[in-house]
């Protein structure tokens, strides 16, 4: 029997020790999927940013760097999180007080494009950013945003194929015509642990990443990463590109 989403223990994530296992420390490919997402994003403005630009970042979790790649374009970025341990933390982390010094070496190396350097980041991550308690299989595309993450979200949530493909839509469902987004994928992860729970994972890789967003997508990358950051997994996906005309969810 599957695991589907419902059935994780998400009130018991540990967001300190996932903090401690992934970004403590920053891992080569996060670095690197930084750098792409920096560089993406700063050819999608490169003819200038518009107006009110609002950013979000669906299934946060206890991870600022999707967020902090944003901080440049948006007026608001939105935080949406469903684990309340993570929503707490990433309230602390927008709080006037700033984040943790764990997340300085990613704005190291986001602040190596020109658009990053003249940000304080602190200031303006708690200047800009808020946080909302939310499922993404709630999200219904009446909310729209002009930029979006979701980093190991739709993958990392449930072992259901059709979970799988509904989180993505819902994500893509919620970007505006022409949004640039970033969105990236554990390859082949049968599930990870974080403290003393285990929690569900759909093994996709880079053809199934592909199919998903296939029809929602303009000028899709995909990056196959060969980086292992723990046992159970082949890698990592990153899909980068722009929201095409929205069309109705058959």
């Amino acid at each position: 029997m599957m695991d589907r989403n419902a059935d994780a223990p998400w009130s018991q994530f540990d967001p300190e020790a996932y903090v401690d296992l992934n970004y403590r420390t920053p891992l080569d490919v996060d670095l690197l999927i930084v750098r792409l997402m920096r560089d993406h994003f700063s050819r999608c403005f490169a003819a200038g940013v518009p107006d009110s630009v609002r950013g979000v970042d669906v299934g946060a979790g206890a991870n600022l760097y999707p967020a902090l790649s944003m901080l440049p374009w948006c007026e608001k970025i939105l935080l949406l999180e469903y684990a309340r341990p993570n929503v707490e933390y990433l309230e602390r982390q927008a709080s006037p007080a700033g984040y943790d010094a764990a997340w300085d070496a990613f704005w190291g190396v986001l602040r190596e494009a020109p658009a990053y350097r003249d940000v304080e980041p602190r200031d303006r991550f708690s200047e800009i950013v808020r946080v909302e308690r939310a499922n993404l299989l709630d999200l219904d595309g009446q909310r729209r945003w002009d930029i979006g993450t979701m980093f190991f979200v739709a993958d990392s949530m449930s072992e259901c194929p059709d979970e799988f493909r509904r989180g993505v839509r819902c994500f893509m469902d919620a970007l505006n015509e022409g949004a640039p987004f970033a969105a990236a994928f554990m390859k082949e992860s049968v599930g990870y642990r974080v403290g003393d729970h285990r929690y569900p994972a759909y093994r996709v890789n880079g053809d199934r990443v592909r199919e998903s967003l296939g029809g929602l997508t303009a000028e899709l990358e995909i990056h196959d990463l060969h980086h292992m950051v723990r046992p159970g997994h082949e890698g990592m996906i990153l899909a980068l590109g722009r929201r095409n005309a929205a069309v109705a969810v058959p």
